[in-house]
């Protein structure tokens, strides 16, 4: 089954955020966790305007985020 826009984009950004978390615990890694947090916001105020391009456009790099 596949999940959409609307139901992905909010589990990524969750997983985005508990990224973050372990990155602030990590000797210098706040830059990269800055760099999830602007991220995160872009998603945010994508979802908020109902932008499905940049909507798409944060998914996209939201994924890009690993541990």
């Amino acid at each position: 089954m596949t999940e959409s826009l609307a139901e992905a984009l909010p589990k990524e950004q969750e997983r985005v955020r508990e990224i973050v978390a372990i990155y602030d615990t990590v000797p210098n890694g706040h830059f990269a966790a800055a760099m999830m947090r602007q991220s995160l916001a872009e998603a945010e105020r994508a979802a908020a305007t109902g932008d499905v391009v940049a909507m798409i456009a944060a998914y996209e790099d939201l994924k890009g985020y690993k541990v």
